[in-house]
């Protein structure tokens, strides 16, 4: 990736992603808004990574909910278990994410369409069973506690702290993912989404660029798994649900899986509407299944592409 820029819409969308972040404390009026918007930007890291593997290498993945909960149970597990410093276990969890996915990426990734999909299901299915199944070591279905990341002396426990420090995460993970888009890996990426024969007819290892981009994605879903499980203090299984997999999915493509910023949108959509919608709590599930197939029908590339591209005919 050196010497690759940014285009200028990109960096213009990423001060305004910045702006927005800085802005937020000042409007928030209570700590809960200012947590729930630090969970748009955790789920927004684990989407912008599922973005570059469906976006960029054309790979459809059900198993996303998998890393994540990997990261955020070796998070909980080492230092609870086995007292390890909470730092070093993000750390683990995040390699621990990488090797499972270079693992099961080699065999997995020779599947397309759905035959991937279900594959990569089924992964998740097993890390579920697994967190659930082993409650001496994981807690069960009732979960368990996480230990404080720790800073010198002080435990970083406060909602503001961990809005802050999502902050910095997912603007670091976008930059990443913006300059791997327009760098060889990218393009190469890209050449296997338009056709996986003229990718390799044109001397690009598709295999191996397609495990780069899941070992990458896996890397993001862990390490947003990691933030989930500190800042709440506590995990269940329901973080390596099969719904948590299927609003992964449905981020990308709500807000557009040809760029980063789309992931974003679609984390903050999905992530908010339970809030907006809490009073409405019979219809919930109803109403965003509608806005989730309604932006199927009519925005079919999401919302981020869709608007780009609307204005730019508008200027023309």
């Amino acid at each position: 990736m050196k010497n690759v820029n940014m285009p200028s819409l990109q960096v213009r969308a990423f001060a305004v992603l910045a702006l927005v972040m800085i802005m937020v404390p000042a409007f928030a009026s209570s700590e809960y808004i200012l947590r729930v918007v630090a969970l748009v930007w955790i789920t927004a890291v684990a989407a912008v990574g599922l973005q570059i593997l469906m976006g960029m290498a054309g790979q459809i993945s059900l198993g996303h909910a998998g890393f994540f909960g990997i990261g955020a149970y070796v998070t909980a597990i080492l230092p609870t278990r086995y007292g390890f410093p909470p730092i070093v276990a993000v750390l683990l969890g995040v390699l621990a994410s990488m090797l499972v996915a270079w693992l099961i990426g080699k065999p997995i990734l020779r599947l397309r369409g759905h035959y991937l999909a279900i594959a990569t299901l089924g992964f998740s299915l097993l890390v579920g069973l697994v967190a659930t199944g082993e409650a001496a070591l994981t807690g069960g279905p009732d979960g368990m506690d996480v230990q404080p990341l720790q800073v010198g002396a002080f435990d970083l426990v406060s909602t503001r702290v961990w809005y802050w420090i999502s902050c910095a995460v997912l603007l670091l993970c976008t930059w990443v993912a913006t300059v791997l888009r327009h760098s060889p890996t990218g393009r190469a990426l890209r050449a296997i989404l338009g056709s996986e024969v003229a990718a390799a007819s044109m001397g690009v290892d598709v295999a191996r660029r397609k495990l780069q981009a899941f070992v990458i994605a896996a890397t993001f879903a862990a390490l947003a798994g990691s933030m989930l499980a500190l800042m709440n203090g506590f995990i269940t299984p329901d973080v390596v649900s099969f719904m948590m997999s299927v609003e992964f999915l449905a981020m990308v493509m709500i807000g557009g899986a040809a760029s980063a910023f789309g992931a974003i949108v679609g984390a903050g959509m999905l992530t908010l509407m339970p809030q907006v919608l809490a009073s409405f709590y019979d219809y919930q599930d109803a109403v965003i299944g509608l806005v989730i197939m309604l932006s199927m029908i009519f925005l079919r590339r999401g919302i981020v592409p869709t608007l780009s591209h609307y204005f730019s005919q508008r200027r023309r």
